[in-house]
């Protein structure tokens, strides 16, 4: 439930750290962190067995950084959760891999559990939390990974990626030759592709990284992601074909070769600069 409004139904008390509902009275909130600037709509939500106070601010400080002089392109992955065009490399933890078996087993026994007991229920709960314990660690990961990238470079530059296209199932393909039939179009290595898309939470890391860096004083610059990753940087010619691996970048014209993510993160930063000089 969201008031739109602080202090018509619900207003936040920061002297006593409370926040009055209407029809519940005052209650006693928590806080992980400091509420800066003028609140202006209250949430309350439900976890679990958690309820969570959310708050909405504007007229927030700014909190700007140090300048650095670095600049850098970030490209996002699946092997390599993240690479910069200066060689860093940030490791994918994949935790909806990690805790599968877990929740896969937590998942079952809920299914054989009966129907309207309150063993269900519990089990239920089970299986809530351990979403949850994903969510919040792919959460965690991805603030602690934006806020050392925005204290390291003074620019970033990021594609600006269609996650929901690319996460689409494969379309299925009629067999010509067998009316009703269908060839194989590799939707089994797309769920795959889809599920690893979906535990690296790109779109939401790159929504923390475009706070931190408005916070932070930093300049974050989303480039059209086509041509990106094969590309050559040397001469210019785009083909699928310069991708040899998925590791792998060899020009098929001019014989250039890199790693391939530093090779694309280097490539996004190129047009990352060119739109920033225009804006200039």
């Amino acid at each position: 439930m969201e008031w739109p409004k602080d202090g018509d139904g619900a207003r936040w008390l920061p002297e006593s750290r409370r926040v009055y509902l209407q029809g519940v009275g005052q209650v006693k909130v928590h806080l992980h962190r400091q509420v800066a600037g003028r609140v202006k709509t209250i949430g309350i939500k439900r976890q679990g067995r958690l309820w969570m106070l959310v708050l909405s601010c504007e007229d927030v400080p700014a909190d700007p950084l140090p300048v650095t002089g670095r600049q850098a392109g970030v490209d996002v992955g699946i092997v390599s959760f993240a690479t910069t065009s200066d060689g860093q490399h940030i490791d994918n933890p994949r935790w909806g891999r990690r805790a599968a078996a877990r929740l896969a087993a937590a998942q079952q026994r809920l299914a054989r559990a009966r129907r309207g007991g309150g063993n269900r229920h519990a089990k239920g709960e089970t299986v809530a939390a351990w979403h949850r314990k994903i969510a919040n660690q792919r959460k965690d990961f991805h603030h602690k990974q934006a806020r050392r990238i925005v204290e390291r470079y003074d620019l970033v530059v990021v594609e600006d990626l269609a996650i929901a296209n690319m996460v689409r199932l494969a379309k299925p393909v009629p067999d010509v030759e067998n009316p009703g039939q269908f060839v194989p179009n590799g939707a089994r290595a797309k769920s795959g592709l889809n599920r690893s898309i979906g535990d690296a939470g790109w779109g939401q890391f790159i929504s923390t990284l475009r706070a931190k860096a408005e916070d932070a004083g930093r300049t974050l610059i989303e480039v059209d992601p086509r041509h990106t990753s094969d590309g050559c940087e040397s001469c210019g010619h785009a083909a699928r074909e310069n991708r040899v691996t998925q590791a792998e970048f060899v020009c098929q014209r001019c014989g250039h070769t890199a790693g391939a993510d530093e090779h694309a993160a280097r490539n996004i930063l190129r047009a990352g600069l060119a739109l920033h000089t225009q804006a200039a």
